[in-house]
């Protein structure tokens, strides 16, 4: 008698991933063993790309922050050292906001912590 299996089972879960990896070129999308591969390494990807968009977007900040100060004669550091000292605490995001969008208010800091 041969032996028991839940191909039922199996085959749904084998269809779950290959949906999850259309999209992809070749082999990566259709050949159950590349596709869960590609799978796989594309939640490792995820996963290490969510700590890095922080980085990003941190860097990201700090170089508009930067360039808006140096407009005003300051450097970076300088701004940032005068904000503590000013016992200001505005986030980078929101000085890169202000910066880019709103340069007047990011002015208006600037001549505050002078």
């Amino acid at each position: 008698m041969p032996r028991s299996v839940n191909a039922v089972a199996s085959r749904a879960h084998r269809k779950k991933i290959l949906k999850l990896t259309r999209g992809n070129f070749g082999a990566r999308r259709n050949v159950w063993t590349v596709a869960k591969n590609t799978w796989e390494k594309g939640l490792q990807y995820a996963y290490r790309d969510r700590k890095a968009k922080k980085r990003n977007f941190r860097a990201l900040w700090i170089q508009r922050i930067n360039a808006a100060v140096r407009a005003e004669d300051l450097s970076y550091s300088q701004f940032i050292g005068l904000l503590k000292k000013a016992n200001i605490e505005i986030n980078r995001k929101v000085l890169a906001d202000l910066a880019m969008n709103h340069p007047v208010a990011f002015k208006a800091i600037v001549d505050k912590v002078k």
